[in-house]
């Protein structure tokens, strides 16, 4: 028997319908190895949205019946089968990429190296490893680098997006994310470790953030100043913001009522503690406009009809605690007492309130700066600013453990002694000098970096 022959145009046409047909498959080739590149970097924004969403905003948009949210927050409270379900998506795609991308485009390269004089030997594995590259290549780009990026700029919508999807996924690979996670927590705990996650955010990380947010306009100096403030207040005991006991204006009984008039129009402040004799005497205090307010409609002195009792708190009591004392308590003053019994001081809401976002009005007019930066890098400081200000001013760490408040404590404790004029310490990399004191008070201290020199003019 004898083959068909073939005319010219009827093998032309086989030969077009032929090189269509070879297009058409090296194209459906290329489409499935870029879909399996995609569906990589779907897995690899899934893994970094999910895990770099902050909580507080997936719950809010839970609340509002946000349903990708919810699965979101399903998958974060479960790292370990989240973790494991994508792992083995991006497993088996890059295993499926490789084997297939290999078999299916090596050849073709293959043939066109053969073209180029290249033997048949050589050309084989010569595009096989150049097929493995280019998808590769194109797999940590697209597939990798490019979602996380993506998911970096806006965690939380991304994640709202894709969790449906990738918890229906977990759940269709359960028996291999539940053997991986308990692999997994089986090595750990051989390692001696708790898989259990710990979503812990440090006051340096919040601090970074605000300084953060205030270099990128998104709140002022001041917002971020009295953010830090609130913050420092909450590490504070009551005595490290309390009036004290030297300072405090108050009402001797055991003095004539001129003397007590004299007082009442001395002083600034709308209460006072009253005792007899002694600071360590006091029987409460009184409200300054009910006593003026006598005085101005004629009615006889009686300061004891006019007193008020106010809560005795421990020095050591933090500020934050006294701060819902104050709230609640009918005359808004606590009396601060050692643990010995005697009165150091007093804390009012405006204490309170200085604390956090300084001092106002009449009080600034009148106290000098607590901290003023020279031109050679050195600072002016008080010896009554707080040390954790301080800290703050000068970027420096202090010890978790510290029996000392005030800048002045913090010299107090390096130099073991009451300090003459010009006497220096050095701690926490700087040097400190106390230039000015008031009696036995340090006043003025001079805070140089230690590598800096210290002989200069003051």
């Amino acid at each position: 028997m004898f083959a068909p022959v073939l005319r010219p145009t009827q093998q032309s046409g086989a030969w077009f319908e032929s090189r269509i047909l070879n297009v058409a498959v090296a194209v459906l080739e290329l489409f499935i190895i870029i879909a399996l590149i995609l569906l990589n970097g779907l897995f690899a924004l899934s893994e970094l949205a999910v895990v770099s969403s902050r909580t507080h905003r997936l719950k809010a948009m839970a609340e509002t019946g946000n349903r990708g949210a919810r699965n979101a927050l399903a998958l974060a409270s479960n790292p370990g089968r989240f973790l494991s379900a994508v792992q083995i998506g991006i497993t088996c795609i890059a295993i499926v990429n490789g084997v297939y991308s290999g078999e299916a485009l090596a050849p073709g390269v293959a043939l066109a190296l053969q073209g180029l004089g290249i033997s048949i030997e050589l050309s084989a594995p010569i595009a096989i490893a150049a097929v493995v590259a280019l998808v590769t290549y194109f797999s940590v780009i697209i597939g990798e680098l490019i979602p996380k990026a993506l998911a970096l700029q806006n965690a939380e919508k991304i994640a709202c997006a894709v969790a449906p999807a990738m918890e229906i996924f977990a759940t269709l690979a359960a028996p291999a994310v539940w053997l991986l996670d308990t692999s997994t927590r089986l090595f750990l705990r051989v390692l001696g470790r708790d898989i259990t996650t710990r979503s812990s955010v440090t006051d340096e990380e919040i601090q970074q953030l605000i300084v953060e947010a205030e270099r990128t306009g998104v709140i002022e100096a001041d917002e971020r100043s009295m953010i830090a403030g609130v913050m420092r207040l909450a590490d504070r005991s009551v005595a490290s913001v309390m009036t004290p006991r030297r300072e405090v204006d108050w009402i001797d009984l055991s003095r004539g009522e001129a003397n007590i008039r004299e007082r009442l129009i001395a002083t600034h402040h709308s209460c006072m503690p009253v005792a007899y004799g002694s600071l360590d005497d006091i029987s409460g205090v009184v409200q300054n406009r009910e006593l003026l307010s006598g005085i101005l409609s004629g009615e006889k002195l009686e300061v004891e009809r006019h007193i008020s009792k106010v809560p005795l708190i421990p020095e050591s009591m933090d500020a934050l605690e006294a701060t819902s004392l104050l709230r609640e308590a009918g005359v808004p003053i606590a009396l601060i007492h050692d643990e010995y019994g005697h009165f150091v001081g007093l804390v009012t809401p405006t204490d309170i309130l200085q604390a956090i976002a300084g001092v106002f009005g009449a009080e600034l007019q009148k106290e000098k700066p607590h901290a003023t930066k020279r031109q050679d890098g050195s600072w002016l400081i008080s010896g009554s600013m707080q040390v954790d200000e301080m800290a703050t001013i000068l970027q420096i760490g202090l010890p978790q453990q510290r029996n000392y408040q005030t800048v002045a404590g913090l010299v107090l404790a390096n130099l073991k002694h009451f300090p003459e004029v010009g006497e220096r310490t050095e701690a926490l990399g700087w040097r400190f000098e106390v230039i000015d004191l008031d009696g036995r008070k340090i006043d003025t201290i001079l805070a140089t970096p230690k590598n800096v020199a210290t002989h200069r003019a003051i």
